[in-house]
């Protein structure tokens, strides 16, 4: 077997978490090589680019999580740009959470984040938005990014231009510890060969398939089916984020749909007619007149989903070896602070009472009590 002997830091998973880290870790000084066997396959290229931690309605640790890294994103994203030269499509576009009545409004776990809005407003807000929805929440705070079209590119440039290694095609085999201390990787190349590479360091961020390499990750994907819409520009200027549907809407009119949550799929590829017939029902419940707009693209990918469906952050069993991984459907929002916090961690910088309390909730020992 032969072996590279470089010592870099190493990034297992070149989606938008560890290209986010290869990008912090980079302009820290470190030499970064990211390994990754087919970065398009990642849920970064995938996700709708929601920035919506209250729209969500996430709850307790995990929304402090998602507005720490709602703050965070603005210097985040204009140093990508400075960085790569290239927009990131960042919007505060607001987000708009409709509801059949006052009541299950009121009963939203955001609710008090948020501006109600009676019916009249609701349709001044969404021209068309259907007779059904009586009520709303309006979270100007939040937003999107096109990280499809934009930001995952930015990232690669960005990194690129920092020094950091690719290495694509790459199916990292198995992680090499002595006495619980990680040593490297094991590797085999897109030309089929078997590769040793010696390291001190690694971040483990390989989403859904993070608990091939560490089985004792509770890791399992949820297969999300999404499609996109031409619409009018302006037809639509803040995001609509409906039950089980939502409607993303760029700055040219394109418009995201999304999103199906298919527990039991498991890492089956492709489009399905079930999948695709919920997602234009859901938009149709929504915005009926959207359904007349001609369809543009149709993907789908895998969710990395933990038991609490919040993500795994921090050290790991292994000496050297860090985790982060499973964000669920929040990986773009929670991109900035993860990335942040991974490389204060590994540069043993200080932290600060907050920050050492959330890598103390997200730690991976949770699901081991």
């Amino acid at each position: 077997m032969a072996q590279t002997s470089s010592n870099p830091l190493l990034i297992l998973g070149g989606g938008l978490i560890g290209l986010s880290l290869a990008h912090s870790l980079a302009r820290k000084g470190h030499s970064v090589e990211v390994l990754s066997r087919r970065r398009n396959e990642a849920a970064g290229f995938v996700a709708a680019g929601m920035l919506a931690p209250h729209a969500e309605g996430l709850k307790g640790t995990l929304l402090k999580l998602g507005q720490a890294s709602l703050t965070k994103i603005p210097n985040w994203v204009k140093t990508i740009e400075e960085d790569s030269g290239i927009s990131c499509g960042l919007r505060e576009c607001g987000v708009i959470v409709p509801f059949i009545n006052n009541q299950d409004r009121d009963l939203y776990p955001t609710a008090d984040l948020g501006q109600k809005l009676n019916q009249n407003e609701l349709q001044k807000k969404i021209p068309g938005i259907a007779s059904q929805w009586q009520a709303g929440l309006l979270f100007k705070q939040d937003g999107q990014i096109d990280n499809r079209r934009r930001l995952m590119r930015a990232l690669e440039k960005a990194c690129v231009e920092l020094g950091v290694h690719f290495q694509e095609g790459i199916e990292v085999l198995n992680i090499i510890k002595q006495k619980d201390v990680f040593e490297g990787v094991n590797i085999q190349t897109a030309e089929g060969k078997t590769k040793r590479i010696v390291s001190h360091q690694a971040i483990l961020c390989c989403g859904a398939w993070s608990n091939y390499l560490l089985n004792e990750l509770p890791i399992y994907p949820v297969k999300g089916q999404m499609f996109s819409i031409q619409g009018p520009k302006d037809s639509l200027k803040s995001i609509l984020f409906g039950p089980g549907i939502y409607l993303v809407p760029r700055e040219d009119g394109l418009i995201v749909v999304g999103a199906t949550s298919e527990k039991s799929a498991g890492f089956n590829e492709g489009l399905t007619p079930k999948g695709q017939s919920d997602l234009q029902a859901g938009l149709n419940s929504l915005l009926p007149m959207a359904s007349q707009w001609p369809h543009m693209e149709r993907w789908w990918g895998f969710r990395p989903c933990t038991p609490d469906e919040s993500p795994i952050l921090g050290g790991s069993s292994i000496k050297g070896l860090w985790l982060a991984t499973g964000h669920h459907r929040n990986g773009v929002l929670l991109a900035a602070i993860t990335s942040d916090l991974l490389a204060k961690e590994i540069n043993q910088e200080v932290l600060t009472k907050q920050e050492s309390n959330f890598l103390k909730v997200f730690n991976w020992q949770r699901f081991t009590l």
